[in-house]
């Protein structure tokens, strides 16, 4: 099992303290470090500083990190043009030694949008589409080819296709529970399929659809990586879980039923349970950034039994 870290910094987080989340990520042994790409809080949290672009945080880590990847769940398609997208990641990914993931995602938080004047367009699954072929054409348009594209929403002519990142692939995530169009979409594009906060039973059945999506193209369906998001909240004993998740404002039972919460022994059986259900990556959603004890407990007591 790969075991990430993926944090959520709108919910107030500045780059320092990002950076040594991300420190503690590689020097404890974990595969990646990832970020949400949000310009604004969900619930009741201050927010303070304020948010932090995915992209220019991944740049900044990308030169302070040495080995862990780092990407996101998920590129919102609404913030950025694909052809400038494609050329950032590509940036980020030279910055790295060739360590960057793209989650890419339709965008859902409406309220974002409009706290920041960012254009929130319907069809955003249709444009999500054209996003996934441009990026995705222009790194794979050989050095000194260029590349077209006419699409309902995007056109590019001649394009020179530049920059390419350092990885032949860059792995490019694709997620959610829609049951057509998003399976559809990553076996024709993605190198991973993420669960975000959903059941086991959810997680086998939306598996099951992109296998079979997988098949259709006549694409292997073990070429993908099947991988779940949740949140975390470990603790040496039940006190401990008590008090971390007091810390980021949540129900104990709650998180049991829908998280990786407990004991380490409890987390390392539900994690067996994803794992029947065919998932092999899991980023744990970590809400308190300044509790890195939380980090190396995962590390100590859970990755040794799952890895």
């Amino acid at each position: 099992m790969d075991l990430r870290i993926f944090t959520e910094p709108q919910q107030g987080a500045s780059y320092d303290t990002l950076l040594a989340v991300a420190r503690a990520t590689e020097q404890l042994g974990f595969d990646a470090f990832f970020r949400s790409d949000h310009y604004l809080k969900m619930g009741d949290v201050d927010g303070l500083p304020g948010p932090t672009d995915a992209w220019i945080t991944l740049a900044g880590l990308a030169r302070d990190t040495e080995r862990i990847r780092l990407g996101t769940l998920m590129t919102a398609g609404t913030f950025r043009l694909p052809g400038v997208l494609a050329i950032q990641v590509a940036q980020v990914d030279a910055m790295s030694g060739g360590r960057v993931e793209l989650g890419l995602g339709a965008a859902w938080y409406e309220e974002e949008h409009t706290a920041y004047g960012i254009p929130f367009p319907s069809k955003r699954i249709d444009r999500f589409e054209e996003q996934l072929a441009i990026v995705t054409g222009l790194w794979e348009t050989e050095v000194g080819d260029t590349f077209d594209y006419d699409g309902a929403f995007y056109q590019l002519k001649d394009s020179p296709a530049l920059p390419k990142p350092v990885q032949s692939r860059v792995p490019v995530l694709v997620g959610g529970m829609g049951p057509t169009r998003l399976p559809a979409l990553a076996a024709r594009f993605a190198s991973e399929f993420n669960l975000p906060f959903v059941s086991v039973e959810d997680t086998r059945a939306q598996i099951g659809r992109v296998r079979a999506a997988c098949a259709e193209r006549g694409r292997a369906a073990d070429d993908m990586v099947y991988s779940n998001a949740l949140v975390a909240c470990v603790g040496k004993d039940d006190a401990e879980v008590a008090r971390r998740a007091a810390a980021i404002g949540r129900e104990v039972a709650e998180l049991k039923a829908n998280g990786l919460a407990g004991t380490p022994a409890e987390v390392v059986d539900r994690i067996g349970q994803y794992a029947e259900a065919g998932s092999s990556r899991f980023y744990f959603q970590i809400l308190d950034l300044d509790d890195l004890d939380h980090l190396e407990l995962i590390a100590d007591q859970i990755a040794p039994q799952v890895g």
